[in-house]
């Protein structure tokens, strides 16, 4: 379709390094696409698998919004705001790095792997205080979309430094879920497991696609799936 530009999974970047096999949905660390630098605020998609007991040693960011969700498994985070936390399947965790933040991620289990998408949005100023916040998904109903970040932090979701709304989805097979685009918004969808159809084009795990020029998106779900869709302007 026209107005939908799909990523596939197998075309991403990948890089298994023993402790983490990862795949990079745009250009990020030895992984370079000029054709793949990001999505209007968009600029990092990381499916992250990390092996037990190993992790993220402690290392700085600044200037950017980052999201972290978690598939399956469990991630332990401590960072320079004095935040120390185990965030589990199904919950969401933000940091603002902004002026500057440190932390650490690391997988406290013996025996599972954590699977986690780690997500960074660019944001709408510089030098920002950083801010960290959290989020649970886990118990919400399939088939609907629940609003995680937002500029404004409405109805719920984690205010964050840029107008950009993610909604994340649960379906079960058959279910449906249709989101609007407000005119001159553009949408990213990427399909963390399943399969789905986003107005007839086929995504299956790991999938993407960049939406313009489009009102209204109806997803179906042929598989059981979760989708995420950053509704940007």
């Amino acid at each position: 379709m026209k107005n939908i530009n799909i990523r596939k999974a197998n075309e991403r970047g990948h890089a298994n390094h023993g402790w983490l096999d990862t795949y990079h949905t745009f250009s990020f660390a030895d992984y370079y696409d000029p054709q793949w630098m990001g999505y209007r605020s968009l600029r990092v998609i990381n499916d992250d698998l990390v092996m037990p007991g190993m992790g993220f040693g402690t290392h700085p960011h600044r200037d950017m919004e980052i999201i972290t969700y978690i598939l399956s498994g469990s991630l332990e985070h401590k960072d320079s705001m004095g935040n120390g936390r185990v965030i589990r399947t199904g919950e969401v965790q933000y940091m603002s790095a902004g002026s500057g933040v440190r932390h650490s991620e690391f997988n406290p289990s013996k025996d599972e792997a954590v699977h986690l998408l780690q997500i960074w949005i660019q944001p709408d100023a510089k030098g920002v205080t950083p801010r960290y916040a959290e989020k649970s998904i886990k118990d919400a109903p399939t088939g609907t979309f629940q609003l995680v970040t937002s500029k404004t932090g409405r109805d719920g979701s984690i205010p964050i430094h840029q107008d950009a709304d993610l909604w994340l989805a649960r379906f079960e097979a058959g279910q449906q879920a249709e989101h609007l685009l407000a005119n001159g918004r553009h949408a990213w969808l990427h399909v963390a497991e399943g399969e789905i159809l986003v107005n007839g084009a086929k995504l299956e795990t790991g999938d993407a696609a960049g939406v313009d020029k489009e009102t209204t998106l109806l997803l179906s779900a042929t598989k059981p799936s979760q989708v995420l869709l950053f509704d940007l302007n």
